[in-house]
């Protein structure tokens, strides 16, 4: 990253209703279009501007619309807004996943399901991968200087390059090399727009792309306050659609040098400051999340809530924990879980009052604790002072603010009677929904989005956009169930990692190998997510039945092993760590099990001091045999409460160090003998576990975890 100075606040910006960054599609493939920061009372009209020949495609005629691509090819969507007209460009490519599974596809496909097939779309929905093949993208950006201009110049933006490499990677499943796959660069109309207003040249005309097509330069001189880039990158196979990637995106962004605003275009006076927009908060490399169900946390009087949660923070901290999930802590209708919300705008009277509140955060923050609040964008409680209007009279000022079936009742999914859905098409819901955003963003570190799924993809590009544009450290958390890579292009940090999920609840069932954890792990790459893509990864949460209490207390251990060795964000359920067994019940502190509190602490500590098992660690699979404890038994063979299948071991890795990780999901000891060279101390127990069976093998002793050193 260059040096970064003052941000030029006087630069002239691009109109707030903008709709945002450009679109890569498949033809068929709808997407929606909807004008930011809308006025409720603007006026706002879509038009296609430019089209592939031979297109019919078309847009409606109302503020919030959908926009399908009919031909591959660039399309160029106008916006006339209150603030001036705009341009979206839209790239689509041939039709690839026609008929795929949700898994591998888009949050309006998930949306648009019949409601009879929701039946089958529980938490933890396992959903065979279909649509496997899409290549990924990473994107780069840096300022290049000729150094004979800038000598001259004192070093300064005149000569100056920015140069943006794509790094593009086939799918793990593909035939393709590298090299065979086309990148297909996309410059946001926004900064053209701010380009042009300034009297700059457009940047699109500056481009200078590589004959490889993998690199971009353009003239520093183009840039206006910033640049943003956007790629994807498309592999072709022989008689076959495209397959397109996850879209990743750069921002280059002028900053002056001394921090005087007033120069703010002078290019003599500037730096540049490079971004990766798609990056996860750096924070969230390490972090470890502990979910607080509010309301039964610490079993508190009315409106003490807040309080005695403040009082349990020195505790949650000591055990090492860095992150706090807080489930709704808004007005709701009385239901304990909070998410039927009647005011968005003030905290539930249950819990404690606003102060309370923010005295709570600021708690956690001075024991080196973010918090994330759990945001829900998708509905109200039928108690909400605009339903019970709109219920009541079919021509309340508040009906076009909910979906309605033909029955008359509300949208709504599932069996869930006492919610509503929002109208996202209603731009009094959008506004209402932002001005939420902007009461509590400032508060808190990051925000968990509830039914994620159910919310369209535009409304999180802007919230996206709107939070980051303040904090860059701001983490976006989606519960997306199954998980949809393209919910990573420029709208989520961190996915809910519910295919991990389901499958250690598999295995701690015995249905299935502890081996396929493994294959669950690389399934995020196989359906397309990029390597940047972060991931929740827990065994329970206050949706779910505790896993001790369906799989055992063995299964549990290694399961919760299981989320701080494997790379991604391992998250506690409060109650977890001390054996709790009621999934919503008041967490039974006073009898905590201290044995299973030490056993995370460990798991905490060992993940903290070794870098290798975390997000950016890599992950390879080793030949391993497996016996039971008895020491004279061969490989093959294992006891009753032993099986080679209760048991899996891999490699983490990166440039300092590489471990041998074994987990045990078996209630008996297992002794694992690891087809490559390692110590002999478990860096989890702090303790020898190497021991020699009757064939003299050398054998790894564990429990639920060990961690070793591999000798390179």
């Amino acid at each position: 990253m260059t040096q970064q100075g003052a941000s030029h606040t006087d630069a002239p910006q691009v109109g707030p209703h903008h709709p945002g960054p450009p679109r890569f599609l498949s033809t068929g493939e709808t997407t929606e279009l909807a004008p930011r920061d809308p006025d409720p009372d603007g006026k706002y009209a879509w038009r296609v501007v430019d089209a592939p020949p031979d297109s019919d495609a078309t847009v409606g005629t109302e503020p919030v619309t959908q926009f399908t691509p009919d031909i591959p090819g660039r399309y160029l969507i106008g916006l006339d807004a209150p603030d001036g007209d705009h341009r979206l460009t839209v790239h689509a490519f041939a039709a690839s996943y026609a008929g795929v599974d949700v898994a591998g596809g888009s949050g309006t496909e998930l949306r648009d399901r019949d409601a009879d097939d929701t039946a089958d779309l529980g938490y933890a929905a396992h959903r065979d991968r279909e649509g496997a093949g899409r290549p990924r993208i990473r994107l780069d950006a840096t300022v290049e200087r000729d150094v004979e201009t800038a000598d001259q110049s004192g070093g300064d933006a005149e000569g100056a390059e920015i140069v943006v490499r794509a790094t593009a990677t086939p799918n793990p499943e593909s035939t393709l090399d590298a090299e065979d796959l086309d990148v297909t660069f996309v410059v946001d109309d926004r900064d053209v727009e701010t380009a042009v207003a300034t009297g700059r040249t457009n940047p699109r005309d500056a481009l200078q792309t590589a004959d490889d097509g993998r690199t971009l330069r353009v003239d520093a001189d183009a840039v206006p306050d910033r640049l943003r880039v956007h790629a994807v990158a498309v592999a072709r196979d022989p008689g076959s659609d495209p397959r397109v990637s996850v879209a990743d995106a750069v921002d280059v962004e002028r900053t002056t040098a001394n921090g005087v605003d007033e120069i703010a275009f002078n290019a003599e006076e500037t730096e540049f400051e490079t971004v990766r927009l798609n990056d996860p908060p750096s924070w969230a490399a390490d972090a470890t999340v502990y979910e607080v169900y509010v309301r039964t946390f610490s079993d508190a009087a009315e409106g003490e809530a807040f309080d005695a949660l403040a009082d349990r923070i020195p505790e949650i901290a000591d055990l090492g924990v860095d992150t706090l999930w807080l489930t709704p802590v808004l007005e709701h209708d009385g239901k304990p879980h909070g998410y039927n919300i009647t005011d968005f705008f003030d905290t539930a009277s249950d819990l404690g009052d606003r102060d309370d509140y923010e005295a709570l955060v600021e708690t956690a923050h001075d024991h080196g604790m973010r918090v994330l609040f759990d945001f829900v964008a998708n509905h109200t409680a039928r108690d909400h002072e605009w339903f019970e209007d709109a219920y009541r009279n079919p021509k309340s000022p508040y009906r076009d603010r909910y979906e309605w079936q033909e029955s008359g009742e509300p949208g709504t999914y599932f069996d869930w009677e006492l919610i509503a859905n929002l109208n996202h098409a209603n731009l009094d819901v959008r506004r209402f929904l932002l001005d939420v955003i902007d009461e509590w963003a400032p508060l808190v570190d990051g925000f968990r989005c509830d039914m994620a799924w159910a919310v369209p993809d535009a409304f999180w590009r802007e919230l996206r956009d709107r939070v980051k544009d303040i904090d860059r450290e701001f983490l976006l958390m989606d519960e997306t169930i199954p998980y949809i890579p393209d919910f990573h292009e420029g709208m989520f940090d961190v996915h809910f990692d519910a295919t991990l999920y389901f499958q250690l609840r598999q295995v701690g069932r015995g249905a299935e190998p502890a081996s396929s954890i493994l294959d669950a792990i690389d399934q995020r790459a196989e359906i397309g997510f990029p390597d940047h893509a972060g991931f929740l990864q827990y065994i329970e949460n206050h949706d779910e039945t505790r896993y001790r209490v369906e799989c055992g207390d063995a299964a549990a251990a290694a399961a919760g092993a299981a989320t701080f060795v494997l790379p991604g964000v391992p998250m506690i359920y409060a109650g977890q760590e001390i054996g709790q067994r009621g999934r919503r019940d008041a967490v039974a502190w006073e009898h905590a099990r201290e044995e299973i509190r030490e056993r995370y602490k460990r798991f905490l500590d060992v993940r903290e001091a070794h870098p290798a098992l975390g997000p950016e660690g890599d992950l390879d699979r080793v030949g391993y045999h497996v016996a039971s404890g008895d020491l004279a038994e061969r490989p093959i063979a294992a006891s009753g409460d032993i099986h080679p299948e209760d048991v899996v071991a891999f490699r983490r890795s990166d440039d300092d160090e590489s471990l041998v990780v074994v987990l045990n999901f078996a209630p008996e000891t297992a002794s694992v003998a690891v087809e490559t060279a390692h110590g002999d101390r478990d860096l989890v127990a702090d303790e020898s576990c190497v021991v020699v069976d009757g064939d003299g093998r050398e054998r790894i002793r564990v429990d639920d975890v060990a961690v070793v050193r591999a000798e390179t």
